[in-house]
């Protein structure tokens, strides 16, 4: 890319951007702390991707996705999983009026463009799959006919991640739908001391303000896939995912030459998948819109490469008697790998 055009990029995506510095402003007026959540909601939301959020209860998650719905004047649905719920529950139904003899449809609470879905590895499997076609072909199917999600659509996850008793592990193919899967910590002393001294009045309810609209995300939707995205960069990338995928380390860059990943083959069963890379690449372009930027840069990729990857690698036995996680392994693999 020239030199002029980049700096043409460069205006236009400080300009578009602006809002993004209006939300985070209103999110940190009720919000203490847990930026880091607030600034993936954010990404994933102008990535056009999914969140998986693994905390225990009581951090905000509900709060986070509450607030970013109030700031963009959207839709927000929140979706209790339960073992007894039924996929018409969270799509919806045909309903039968006795007096005109005829059925309408009802549409359920995913029909929105902000979906909470909390707790959801307690729901079974006809409720993953119904869930699933919404979050990966932007649609669902209701008594045979399709409806179109609203846009933006994003889809927050919660799972509990110390309490697995009736609980349905979510499937391989539907963890790898997610964007992101993120390990939300508890605050910091100071931090909980201002969510304290904010929340902790029974009859005062603080809402967000709607700083911007649904037609800013689209907007931004269309500039983050006009960063420019150098092709050291991409393949970066693609050295990062194929460093994941057991035996397969011959398919690194030449640039790679040298770098010593094979003990990684008996700590992996499976590596990311091509998702991964799509999914690396879209959040890196989002990352420096956000930034204000008009171009990738590698730490775009290195910040990201955890939410990305955590949940899409197979941990091998071996490695769980190590007591090794999928970010030891992230670690490992970007402070091998050669950055550009």
């Amino acid at each position: 890319m020239k030199q002029e055009e980049l700096q043409e990029l460069q205006t236009n995506i400080t300009e578009v951007s602006a809002f993004v510095k209006n939300i985070k402003t209103e999110m940190g007026r009720i919000l203490s702390g847990q930026q880091k959540l607030v600034d993936r909601l954010l990404l994933a939301m102008i990535s056009d991707g999914h969140v998986l959020l693994e905390g225990v209860p009581g951090l905000a998650k509900t709060l986070a996705v509450k607030t970013l719905a109030q700031t963009l004047d959207g839709e927000f649905s929140r979706i209790q999983f339960t073992p007894d719920l039924l996929p018409a529950d969270v799509v919806g139904t045909n309903i039968y009026n006795p007096q005109e003899h005829t059925f309408s449809i009802k549409k359920g609470p995913v029909f929105a463009n902000l979906i909470l879905a909390d707790e959801i590895n307690r729901a079974p499997a006809k409720v993953q799959s119904a869930l699933l076609e919404c979050m990966q072909e932007r649609q669902a199917t209701i008594a045979g006919t399709t409806y179109k999600m609203p846009m933006p659509f994003l889809v927050l996850a919660t799972q509990n991640p110390i309490e697995q008793e009736g609980t349905y592990p979510l499937p391989e193919a539907q963890v790898d739908r997610f964007m992101f899967k993120l390990k939300v910590d508890y605050p910091s002393r100071a931090e909980e001391r201002v969510i304290v001294e904010r929340m902790a009045h029974p009859e005062l309810k603080i809402q967000a303000l709607a700083v911007a609209n649904l037609a800013d995300i689209s907007k931004a939707r269309e500039w983050v896939d006009k960063v420019y995205m150098d092709e050291k960069i991409l393949e970066y990338i693609l050295d990062i995912v194929c460093a994941t995928r057991p035996k397969r380390r011959s398919e690194l860059s030449s640039r790679q030459d040298g770098v010593k990943l094979d003990e990684l083959d008996n700590l992996l069963q499976f590596g990311a998948s091509p998702r991964a890379a799509i999914s690396l690449a879209l959040a890196a372009k989002g990352e420096a819109f956000l930034a204000g930027r008009a171009y990738v840069i590698p730490q775009d990729v290195k910040s990201l490469a955890p939410d990305v990857l955590r949940h899409r690698l197979l941990l091998s036995y071996e490695a769980e008697a190590e007591g090794l996680t999928s970010d030891d392994i992230i670690r490992k693999i970007l402070d091998e790998l050669k950055t550009p």
